[in-house]
């Protein structure tokens, strides 16, 4: 049998109508949308004491064992790493503001790792997200997909802080060579995706990435995009320098060295909870959110095999762990790739395997530029934002929530909290309002236990 003929077999590419080219690319283009964090997970966790060589290699090798996982067990196209947001709160909250070292913040990812493994293997998670009501597994979508833009646009510097507005649109007059430029090849690229898009190019948003980061290393050799490390705009030319493997063993193992440790049971109780609402929420968004573009689900939105994805999520969370790094969890910049046609696991796996070989070539990958990233998520966002067209926006009970999921996801920066408010409001309305519609006792108890989350964190 040839490897077309094996790849067939395992991952069923006519079933799924794709093709070995098609994955092989949507695999890249998720790796290129993806790459970003071999640069910042070690520069947040560095801030608990970690090595930044160590973190990378531990980054690479999370994201790479959690792609396989995921493209083998369950042949979906959903690619993994330590994610942002959990990786801030392990630093900057475990490590800083409570005091504990980074073996301890380690130990208590690996023990949230275990729990959900548990959880998922007796179908506590599955019955969890398949509770969702289909009208906010829509707006979930929807507002993943705006999510996914306004990260994008703030990798470009389109949008950015404001001291008056929180966020304002950038000065183009007054940062040419900074922010001013970015945000112009940002829209540069984004109008090449559109534009290939529209005219059926296959490999539009990869093409439109490496338009932008090929531009922006022009603007850089002409002097139009000035190199300031200070102010956060780096080289933008990868350096070829090599990468000591020595550093991969630092942290190995670290979780379970506890030794001289003054643990305190409700700190540990209350660090583990956080991660785990964290970690459930954000993953099951991520899921449910992707999914209706990979038609991998059921008439309820439901998505089929949800334990093998969320088994996956679990133990590549304790991999990582083990590895020496934050949660790893499934990545909305999977969209990337499910845009670019990736449909099944090899989509995932080909995303892994250029995680492996980053280890080697990081200083490539690493010198790409979020505002390179930035039209392919901004795209995605736009191709996501479809799902609010099969809202019932006319039935309050039905629009408010979704409207609320929406607004909190993109406001508060966090896919958990935006479930929560539209699992919350759903409840409450319906209650209320005295609509006969039946709410899912599970829906009851995971809006309690939202309430019981925002009281005690």
């Amino acid at each position: 049998m040839n490897n077309k003929g094996l790849l067939e077999r395992v991952f069923k590419l006519k079933e799924n109508n794709t093709t070995v080219g098609k994955e092989l690319l949507a695999g890249v283009t998720t790796f290129m949308a993806m790459a970003y964090i071999l640069a910042v997970n070690p520069s947040i966790l560095s801030a608990a004491g970690m090595e930044p060589g160590a973190v990378m290699g531990a980054t690479a090798l999370a994201a790479c064992i959690g792609c396989l996982i995921m493209g083998f067990l369950t042949n979906y196209p959903f690619a993994l790493a330590p994610g942002l947001g959990l990786n801030a709160y392990f630093a900057y909250t475990i490590c800083g503001s409570m005091g504990y070292s980074y073996r301890f913040a380690l130990f208590a990812v690996f023990i949230e790792g275990v729990i959900f493994i548990i959880l998922t293997l007796t179908g506590f998670r599955t019955v969890l997200a398949d509770s969702i009501p289909l009208s906010l597994k829509r707006a979930i979508s929807a507002g993943i997909g705006l999510f996914i833009a306004f990260i994008g646009l703030q990798g470009a510097n389109i949008i950015v802080n404001s001291d008056s507005t929180l966020v304002t649109l950038v000065n183009f007059h007054g940062s040419i060579h900074t922010t001013g430029i970015t945000a112009i090849l940002c829209l540069v690229g984004f109008l090449v995706i559109c534009t290939l898009a529209y005219h059926r190019v296959r490999g539009a948003v990869l093409i439109g990435m490496l338009a932008t980061w090929g531009l922006g290393i022009l603007c850089q050799l002409t002097g139009i995009y000035a190199v300031t490390p200070e102010e956060g705009f780096y080289s933008l030319i990868p350096s070829f320098s090599g990468f000591s493997f020595a550093s991969l063993g630092t942290n190995f193992g670290a979780c379970f060295d506890l030794g001289g440790i003054d643990l305190k049971i409700l700190d540990v109780v209350v660090v583990v909870f956080a991660l785990l609402y964290m970690d459930l929420f954000d993953t099951m968004g991520c899921l449910v959110g992707l999914a209706g573009h990979t038609g991998h689900t059921d008439k309820n939105g439901n998505l089929l095999n949800s334990r093998g994805a969320l088994l996956s999520d679990a133990i590549a969370t304790c991999t990582g762990a083990v590895l020496g790094t934050s949660t790893t969890t499934t990545f909305a910049e999977s969209a990337a790739g499910i845009a670019a046609g990736g449909r099944t696991g090899l989509t995932a796996v080909t995303t892994g395997i250029l995680f492996l070989v980053s280890i080697v070539f990081a200083p490539i990958f690493t010198a790409v530029p979020s505002f390179a990233t930035a039209p392919a998520l901004i795209y995605v966002g736009f191709l996501m934002m479809s799902d609010v067209l099969d809202l019932n926006l006319k039935d309050i009970t039905e629009g408010v929530p979704a409207f609320f999921c929406i607004m909190i996801m993109i406001l508060s920066y966090s896919v958990s909290d935006g479930i929560a408010a539209g699992v919350l409001t759903y409840t409450i309305l319906n209650a209320v309002t005295g609509n006969k519609k039946v709410v899912n006792p599970m829906l009851v108890i995971l809006s309690l236990l939202f309430i019981v989350k925002y009281i005690v964190m």
